[in-house]
């Protein structure tokens, strides 16, 4: 068996997958299985990872019936996967070449660890990595709404500890399905670290480039992630973050689309930004009762 699964949702990758798939076939460590989740498109993106396959036996090529989606096809590659412990790459991306090693070195007996990435936007890159260690300051500083990034590409996950909390949901995400999971997976076993191991590239034709046309269906997809993320046992100041910050978003889309008007969604973003200011106030309270 091996000891990780790199995962690849592939949809229509033809001009990028070939550099995705390199990455991973030349990591420094090994004993790894790549799963391309072939989700139908109409390109020459799984005859190349066919042709790899060929020379690979690494490769595992699974497909889908119909087009589900990144979300379903990620879990799809989850439950077909063997390792102990599991990766995502979307195959426009790529992965650093010691990326598998690092993490593994450093995840030790957690469920969960997080690494940072490179954005490359225009040809300018931005380092972004977690700037906190472990579980109890991921707690601490998200009462200060501290921005935590949820990309489950800058994840090395226990597949058991993911395969129990993550339902394989029918349901055709095409907005915030990394925060959807990444909330599900927060435990007092999840680590943090700076290595930037993840190439993230942001095409124009990116999906969070095309939401002048998609309104509905993001509005659709925010309100299913906050229902879900409201049965979650999470604690008080995990959920008040997540909550505010997909409702302030909800009203952004709403006010976009035109189903509330400015003075609305003027209204309602302040409201929830007030709420935000009113939790850290409580917070820095407690905080110095504690000390006095």
């Amino acid at each position: 068996m091996p000891k990780i699964s790199i995962i690849l949702p592939t949809y229509n990758v033809e001009p990028y997958i070939e550099r995705a798939l390199q990455s991973c076939i030349n990591q420094t460590f090994k004993d790894i299985e790549i799963i391309v989740v072939d989700d139908c498109g109409n390109d020459k993106s799984i005859e190349i990872a066919k042709d790899y396959a060929k020379k690979d036996e690494r490769i595992k090529i699974i497909h889908n019936k119909k087009n589900l989606g990144t979300f379903a096809s990620r879990n799809i590659g989850v439950f077909n996967s063997n390792a102990d412990y599991i990766m995502f790459l979307d195959p426009d991306d790529y992965l650093e070449l010691n990326a598998c090693e690092i993490c593994l070195i450093n995840i030790k007996d957690n469920n969960l660890l997080q690494f940072g990435f490179k954005k490359n936007e225009n040809s300018e890159i931005d380092l972004i990595y977690p700037k906190i260690k472990d579980y109890k300051e991921f707690k601490k500083y998200i009462s200060y709404f501290y921005f935590t990034p949820w990309n489950l590409c800058s994840l090395m996950i226990k597949r058991d500890f993911f395969c129990k909390k993550i339902q394989n949901f029918d349901y055709k995400f095409v907005y915030a399905e990394d925060m959807l999971v990444y909330i599900s997976l927060i435990n007092e076993k999840m680590i943090f670290i700076k290595d930037c191991l993840y190439n993230y590239i942001i095409h124009e034709s990116s999906i969070s480039q095309e939401n002048n046309e998609k309104y509905n269906t993001y509005l659709a997809n925010l309100d299913f992630t906050l229902s879900m993320i409201e049965k979650m046992d999470l604690s008080k100041n995990i959920l008040r973050y997540y909550s505010h910050f997909i409702k302030i978003n909800i009203y952004q889309f709403l006010y976009k689309s035109h189903k509330i008007s400015y003075l609305k969604y003027k209204f309602l973003k302040k409201k929830e930004k007030i709420k935000k200011k009113y939790y850290i106030l409580l917070f820095k309270i407690s905080k110095l009762r504690r000390h006095n």
